[in-house]
């Protein structure tokens, strides 16, 4: 395990900081009041932040960097009930909560910004990691989230009750990062909307293949591992069409359940590459904020 977050660890570093080429990690709106390093100008970028007197002296556009100068507290809801422990691709969805925890980690670090997480894996069981600053603390909450049990069979998921906890007491304003595969019912619209009118919120919504489309694999055995249900069913032509569908179309609830909660909707599968689906989200919400085109 130790050697598996390492490696997690210093793939998130290179891999975020290099691909996006010194871009400024934050995922926070608004700029900083305190001012920082000049570089060149980019397509994109806020014109009321350029640097004249550097453009003249370079004879090259430049602008000036900000730095924050406030503390971020970000708070992560970390879903890993039954219906995480599962997975086709290349790894299980539960295994991309915690990919996602580590990249949530690395880009609101530093600056005496603090991090915390709720994590639940079913029915009544909640485990909060208290809002702490620092790289140790930060590997120890990813740590955390990793070692956390497997729920056991029949135990139900319950996003609500993690959304309502996260929402009770009332914090200072931050961020607020849902990680789930947000499947089965919706109850959770609610306190995910009270939420978004408080803090800048991310819903991570973590796929496998085979929540979406069911292969053509003849007779199967399906389980649900929230209920302890099994099931034997052909894959039919037919089945496999009604059963895109409706996921499909339960996909569809979740995007517009999260527009009115006011979240920015990042998608993570287990058969793609999700640290460039990381990158794509970060550099997108970074070229809403200065105004250009995503």
């Amino acid at each position: 395990m130790e050697a598996g977050l390492r490696t997690l660890e210093l793939d998130v570093r290179r891999r975020l900081d290099g691909l996006l080429q010194g871009n400024h990690l934050g995922l926070v709106p608004g700029p900083g009041s305190e001012p920082g390093e000049a570089r060149p100008y980019q397509p994109g970028d806020d014109v009321r932040r350029m640097d004249w007197a550097v453009t003249a002296r370079t004879t090259s556009p430049h602008i000036r960097e900000t730095v924050a100068d406030r503390e971020l507290e970000t708070w992560l809801v970390a879903d890993v009930s039954a219906s995480l422990d599962f997975g086709t691709a290349l790894c299980e969805k539960r295994d991309l909560v915690v990919c996602a925890t580590a990249a949530v980690a690395h880009l609101t670090g530093g600056g005496g910004n603090r991090i915390g997480a709720l994590v639940s894996n079913g029915a009544g069981s909640i485990t909060r990691v208290p809002a702490r600053g620092g790289l140790p603390h930060a590997r120890g909450l990813v740590r955390k989230i990793a070692e956390t049990p497997r729920a056991e069979e029949g135990v139900r998921g319950d996003l609500a009750a993690a959304l309502e906890k996260l929402r009770r007491p009332p914090r200072r304003r931050g961020l607020a990062v849902v990680i789930s595969d947000f499947l089965g019912d919706t109850d959770w619209q609610r306190p995910l909307r009270a939420l978004g009118g408080h803090h800048d919120l991310i819903a991570i919504e973590v796929l496998d293949p085979r929540d979406i489309d069911l292969p053509d694999v003849g007779t199967v055995v399906l389980a649900d591992p929230e209920t302890g249900k099994q099931r034997e069913v052909h894959a039919s032509a037919l089945l496999r069409k009604e059963f895109g569908a409706a996921a499909h179309a339960h996909r569809q609830d979740v995007a517009a359940a999260l527009r009115r909660a006011g979240a920015a909707h990042l998608v993570l599968r287990t058969d793609s590459d999700w640290i460039a689906d990381m990158v794509r989200f970060v550099v997108a919400r970074k070229r809403r904020w200065s105004g250009g085109v995503a």
